[in-house]
């Protein structure tokens, strides 16, 4: 197995145009030369992008969930046929390692994630395996891509599927290799397919075809950023715990931490501010001044009158919110604060602060010991 991920072959499609140097992106498309037109088409139509830079694997062994149910953050032991959830790893401190999407299907767990990420994810999988009858394997030959838009229920017969699944549902591809999952986000209709990597410009030209319009990351980055959705490394940092990224919650909450489980490493971090404390930071969505030169870069501090108050993730520009951003910034900073992002000048949109009011049940114990 080799650790990085092939250049992906649908590179050689008319118009596209790779990712940006250095980025994570590189081996797939940023877009097709008409990035505002491709996220209208993700949000109004249907549209199709290349995901295949994602990291797959399988875990097969019928004890495949309840293993994985204990060194992971989300409950799967009880994950049905053709279900899917999101997952993290996290260290001993409660901070995140690794982000991933499993779908159970048949005998066989699929787990994609970060390319860059995958082998270190699939490392840490086989040397906890021990005793357990689970066997984490690379799965190199398969690749996924992601349709996005209202419209997608006309490629059913494309796909070789009487119906679409409902949210994290899965479905096999008719008589063909590969499967069809939907999931909650970037948009309210988007599916990721999980296909053989050599049949790749032939599903690209099935669904073309059928009426998907091609689309680069660029459109399904400007959505993700839109829809608060983080990206591992990108919108996290190495001092990142669950609740500052919106990753808490159970399947049916569309989250990636089930809170009534144990038996995984970091469990003692996310019951403790969960609990008792609250999240240092807290991802929110900047509204970018555009009239600058130049665009801040991943990692630059978010400052608010000289102070640095925030941690800069993914910068992007929509099709309607003009330059937009993920930040991590410190759960005190009000949501009128004046901030600045390298040459930017910033605002945090306001209906992307979180609730954060509610009374948590180990302080209200407290205060009850307390007599209070």
């Amino acid at each position: 197995m080799t650790d990085v991920l092939p250049t992906s072959p649908l590179l050689q499609e008319r118009g596209a145009v790779a990712g940006p140097p250095g980025s994570p992106d590189t081996a797939v498309a940023w877009h097709y030369g008409d990035p505002f037109g491709e996220q209208r088409a993700a949000a109004q139509r249907v549209a199709i992008v290349d995901r295949s830079h994602r990291f797959v694997l399988t875990i097969t062994g019928r004890e495949r969930l309840s293993w994985l149910h204990t060194i992971s953050s989300q409950a799967v032991a009880d994950l049905a046929d053709g279900r899917s959830a999101e997952n993290l790893d996290l260290d001993l401190n409660g901070r995140v390692l690794n982000h991933f999407v499993l779908t159970d299907l048949g005998d066989t767990a699929w787990i994609d994630t970060e390319g860059e990420r995958g082998p270190e994810l699939l490392d840490f999988l086989r040397k906890m395996v021990f005793w357990a009858d689970a066997r984490p394997e690379a799965a190199p030959g398969h690749a996924v891509l992601s349709l996005l838009g209202p419209r997608v229920p006309d490629l059913a017969a494309a796909l070789g599927v009487e119906t679409l699944p409902d949210v994290y549902g899965a479905v096999r591809l008719g008589d063909r290799d590969g499967f069809l999952r939907r999931m909650p986000w970037p948009t309210e209709d988007s599916y990721d397919l999980v296909v053989p990597r050599a049949e790749l410009a032939d599903w690209w030209s099935r669904l073309t075809t059928a009426g998907a319009e091609p689309a680069g990351m660029w459109t399904y980055e400007a959505l993700r950023v839109a829809a608060l959705r983080p990206r591992l490394g990108i919108d996290t940092d190495d001092r990142t715990i669950p609740h500052e990224a919106r990753w808490i919650g159970d399947i049916a909450e569309r989250g990636a931490v089930h809170l009534n489980k144990g038996c995984y490493r970091g469990q003692e971090t996310v019951a403790r501010v969960q609990n008792l404390g609250k999240p240092p930071r807290h991802l929110v969505m900047l509204h970018l001044d555009g009239s600058a030169d130049a665009r801040p870069s991943v990692g630059d501090p978010v400052t608010a009158g000289g102070r640095t108050v925030g941690r800069l993730g993914t910068v992007i520009d929509h099709h309607e919110f003009g330059p937009i951003a993920l930040a991590l910034v410190k759960r005190t900073v009000p949501a009128d604060t004046q901030l600045l992002v390298g040459p930017m000048a910033a605002a945090i949109d306001p209906d992307s602060m979180p609730v954060d009011d509610e009374p948590q049940a180990g302080r209200l114990a407290v205060e009850r010991l307390r007599g209070r």
